[in-house]
C-alpha cells in the first residue's frame, strides 16, 4: 500500500473520540506522515498538527524550499484562509507560511502556520493570538475529507 493509503486506513480505523489525543501515523522508508488528533467523529476531526517528514527534502537549499512553499500555497486553497509565504530564514533554512489574511474574531486573531524546513519536515498548525498575550496553538477543525486532502498535498510537495 502507499503511504497515503496507509494513513487513510489508520484514520478510518480510529474510533470516534473527544478529549485526549490520538496520533494517526503512517510510514515507509524515508517518509512519515503524522497527525495529532484531539477529536474525531464520523464527519470531522480536530487536529493539533499535521506533519510530513521526507528524507528527500532533507538538506535542500532555501530556494528549493521556497518553491515547495509556493506550490503548497497554490494547492491549499480550501482552508479557512488562504496561506502564503511570509518569511524565509536562510540561516535555519526554513520557509514560514501563514494565513493571509488571518481570521479576525471579536477578541482574537486565528491563522494557519505551515513550516517547510531543510530537516525534511513540513508541518501545519493553527494558532490564536489575543491582544497583549502570547499566541497559542489551537486545534484546526476540518472534515475527514479535508485532513486526507491535506495529507495528500503534503505528500505531493515532496514529490
Amino acid at each position: 500500500m502507499s503511504l497515503k493509503a496507509d494513513f487513510t486506513a489508520e484514520l478510518v480505523n480510529t474510533p470516534p473520540f473527544s478529549g485526549g489525543c490520538v496520533t494517526v501515523a503512517a510510514a515507509e522508508v524515508g517518509r512519515r506522515l503524522t497527525c495529532e488528533l484531539v477529536a474525531l467523529d464520523t464527519l470531522a476531526c480536530a487536529f493539533d498538527w499535521l506533519a510530513l517528514h521526507d528524507d528527500k527534502l532533507s538538506g535542500l537549499g532555501v530556494d528549493r524550499l521556497k518553491q515547495i512553499a509556493d506550490a503548497l500555497s497554490r494547492r491549499l486553497t480550501y482552508l479557512l484562509e488562504p496561506i502564503c509565504p511570509i518569511e524565509v530564514d536562510p540561516q535555519q533554512c526554513t520557509v514560514q507560511l501563514r494565513s493571509s489574511p488571518p481570521q479576525q474574531g471579536d477578541d482574537s486573531t486565528s491563522y494557519y502556520e505551515l513550516l517547510v524546513k531543510r530537516t525534511g519536515d513540513v508541518s501545519l498548525c493553527r494558532y490564536r493570538a489575543k491582544p497583549g498575550a502570547l499566541r497559542e496553538r489551537v486545534p484546526a477543525h476540518v472534515t475527514r475529507e479535508v485532513v486526507l486532502r491535506l495529507a495528500d498535498d503534503l505528500l505531493a510537495s515532496a514529490a
